[in-house]
């Protein structure tokens, strides 16, 4: 005789379908929380997009395509925009300037000769007026070559000349001691080369408008002629040590402040 399998009553039925439908609810609100929870992780996560105002600094600047401002070293420092103003300015050369200093002292030579602006001191007249062609001095800020020249024993004359004009408007003795004097007259001696010629050696190293020429010695008690160049592109002054009995180029040092 055959089995009959038999079927489950209809309530088992019932309370099986009652349970698969709690657990299916349950995976499903499972998931949902999962969900929500992986969006809110998501949220903390990812950076937010950058919505500041153009006023607004920190990342939206950082993000910015914009083109930036010139930075502060794109601009001319006090020293550079201070000879851009004075170099223009001077009608005369260190030549014609040095040429007309050593006229004012008979069997002297130049061992000074600088471009600067000129002093209240200078126009307070302190010294004597030139005794050549006696001239007024030039306003105070007004540009003008300081030249300081020498006699064989020593002896220095401060002469002034107005580097417009080309004109001087004033000489003075310098106060020196015999030691002083001794020293210079020593350095004249050592002292083969011109300042024409030593600034042709600095000037065939670097172009540029002299504004400065002296006789010294370096560290290493070498007679020199210290020639000052300013280039008109940049307005750096480069400083070149020349030695005073060969010519040769001993140093160079470039002032771009």
């Amino acid at each position: 005789m055959s089995s009959v399998r038999r079927l489950p009553p209809l309530r088992s039925m019932a309370v099986i379908c009652a349970l698969g439908s709690s657990v299916l609810l349950m995976t499903g609100c499972t998931n949902a929380d999962t969900a929500r929870s992986s969006v809110a992780e998501a949220a903390q996560t990812t950076p937010a997009t950058n919505t500041a105002s153009p006023t607004d600094t920190g990342t939206a600047t950082a993000t910015s395509t914009g083109s930036a401002s010139p930075s502060a070293s794109a601009s001319m420092t006090d020293d550079q925009a201070e000879r851009k103003a004075l170099v223009p300015q001077a009608k005369v050369t260190w030549d014609k300037a040095a040429d007309t200093a050593v006229k004012e002292v008979p069997d002297s030579k130049l061992v000074d000769l600088e471009l600067k602006r000129t002093s209240a001191e200078a126009t307070a007249s302190t010294g004597s007026p030139s005794p050549s062609t006696p001239n007024p001095a030039p306003s105070q800020g007004a540009p003008e070559w300081e030249a300081k020249v020498a006699t064989s024993d020593g002896t220095v004359h401060r002469i002034d000349i107005d580097a417009v004009s080309g004109k001087v408007f004033r000489t003075q003795a310098e106060d020196q001691d015999t030691d002083d004097k001794q020293q210079l007259a020593d350095l004249l001696k050592k002292a083969i080369q011109t300042p024409e010629q030593a600034v042709k050696a600095a000037t065939d190293k670097v172009k540029g408008t002299v504004t400065h020429v002296e006789l010294d010695e370096n560290d290493d008690q070498k007679a020199i002629w210290s020639v000052d160049v300013v280039s008109t592109d940049s307005w750096d002054k480069t400083t070149l040590e020349v030695d005073a009995a060969s010519g040769d180029i001993l140093n160079q040092h470039v002032d771009r402040d």
